[in-house]
């Protein structure tokens, strides 16, 4: 078997070299390009916790201050191991999507004890603020990152598509995912050979006009889910 990833790099080499493992190829294609964003200084006054919707999150506010000791609440284990190889020692994961981030944070927390900052891109999925803002918490939201669309897609990706030399695409976000869609049909591509990969329901409507051999969902949206559903169809289809 051999994927398309189509994260950003920091996010797309540890994936291909789990898939390696198991002897799964890979070729990466960035769809975004992750870019700090300048603005004000980090304020942890009156925080409590640092809600975090994606590793790239945690990467750039990381950057920007020492501070290790604010409790951090990721969406996913993927960004709660980020958090954590970075010197966070209180993080907890929701291990799901925003909706499961926001009952971990009404479980764990008490509204009272301060406010919530959730370290932002400047483009976000879902509602978080006003999930948790109705039951009574402040949030703040910081943008530290964006991420910046990739214009195309690169040769070694046109060509094996063209070749008909790769079996199916990895696609996380809504966002990259419209995008892949938009860079398939500009380079005059198509899916039809290919098996698409998709974290969540939300994610797979966005190519599903395109003609695929087979849409995979996640049974949870979470990469380990993912990952779980490629290797196990990798290990039938063998």
């Amino acid at each position: 078997m051999r994927l398309l990833i189509t994260r950003p790099i920091k996010d797309s080499e540890p994936l291909a070299a789990i898939l390696a493992e198991r002897g799964i190829e890979t070729i990466i294609q960035p769809l975004m390009t992750i870019a700090d964003v300048e603005g004000p200084a980090i304020d942890l006054d009156g925080v409590q916790a640092l809600l975090i919707t994606s590793a790239n999150g945690i990467r750039t506010f990381a950057k920007k201050t020492p501070e290790r000791e604010v409790a951090v609440f990721a969406v996913g284990d993927a960004s709660a191991r980020t958090a954590r190889g970075l010197g966070f020692g209180n993080v907890k994961s929701a291990s799901g999507d925003v909706d499961a981030l926001a009952a971990l944070v009404q479980a764990e927390l008490d509204s009272g004890a301060g406010a919530l900052l959730h370290i932002a891109g400047t483009h976000v999925a879902g509602d978080l603020s006003g999930l948790l803002t109705g039951t009574g918490f402040e949030v703040k939201r910081q943008v530290l990152y964006e991420g910046k669309a990739a214009e195309s897609l690169s040769p070694q990706t046109i060509e094996a598509m063209q070749a008909n030399s790769i079996d199916g695409v990895l696609l996380f976000s809504p966002r990259t995912a419209s995008l892949f869609a938009e860079l398939v049909a500009g380079a005059g591509l198509t899916c039809a050979g290919l098996k698409a990969y998709c974290l969540s329901p939300a994610v797979a409507e966005k190519v599903r006009a395109l003609p695929w051999v087979d849409i995979v969902i996640a049974p949870e949206p979470t990469g380990d889910a993912l990952l779980g559903v490629i290797v196990k169809g990798d290990e039938e289809g063998g």
